[in-house]
């Protein structure tokens, strides 16, 4: 754990304490989240307050708060007299949360395609070419955080606040294996992918959409479950 936290502390972005008015609590949950995204907190790391707030440099409050949003995540869990730790990456862990997403985020894409702006595609679009940049120059928490804005962009075009909410959860959870999936098709095909959905909602099109959305998402998981050691999860219909 001690070369774990010499990680975390050596990572050249700083902690920006001020960016969109963030509470302390918000602060640590993002970079131990980013620190478990990387690798720097490995599945099945403790999460010992003491060390972390003294590696973030807060306080053991804000930093318990963010052990516990990050349990409500599914990214840690509460061991009974060993506290916290970073949750261990599992098949079925992977097929829960997959499955999970691809009934809500295809439902969300669909609405969303049904009433698409020239406003949400110009949104869209902006968040695809700032995640191809980012990938292009190496810098995966950028890349990362366009790709989830993309997504994102496109279910809140669905007028759902609610899906949205319902799919922030999983979609954090999934975070730790998308990466596993990277090096399984290159950023061109990726991209693709993503424009194909982009071009069904802006032409209005739910069914397209939605089975564009669905291949994407089966994609990514059957990937991360070769990876894995296991067998295709899904089929090219979504089903498992």
């Amino acid at each position: 754990m001690r070369e774990t936290m010499a990680r975390v502390e050596s990572a050249p972005a700083p902690v920006d304490r001020t960016r969109h008015h963030r509470t302390m609590a918000e602060v640590a949950a993002a970079e131990l989240q980013e620190a478990i995204l990387t690798g720097e907190l490995a599945p099945g790391a403790p999460l010992r307050l003491e060390d972390l707030a003294r590696s973030l440099g807060m306080s053991i409050s804000p930093v318990r708060e963010a052990v516990r949003r990050l349990e409500t995540l599914g990214l840690a869990a509460h061991v009974p007299h060993r506290g916290a730790r970073v949750t261990e990456l599992a098949i079925e862990d992977l097929h829960d949360t997959y499955e999970a997403r691809l009934a809500l985020e295809t439902l969300a894409v669909r609405r969303a395609a049904a009433r698409f702006t020239a406003d949400d595609e110009q949104r869209a679009s902006a968040c695809l070419r700032e995640y191809a940049s980012s990938d292009r120059r190496g810098d995966a928490r950028a890349a990362r955080r366009a790709h989830a804005d993309f997504h994102f962009a496109l279910y809140a075009a669905s007028g759902s606040d609610w899906l949205v909410r319902l799919i922030r959860p999983a979609w954090e959870n999934c975070e730790r294996y998308r990466a596993l999936s990277l090096s399984g098709r290159s950023l061109r095909q990726r991209r693709a992918e993503h424009e194909d959905i982009l071009s069904a909602c802006a032409r209005h099109e739910p069914d397209e959409a939605a089975e564009r959305l669905r291949l994407h998402l089966s994609l990514t998981a059957n990937l991360v479950a070769r990876r894995m050691g296991a067998g295709d999860l899904f089929d090219d219909a979504g089903n498992p």
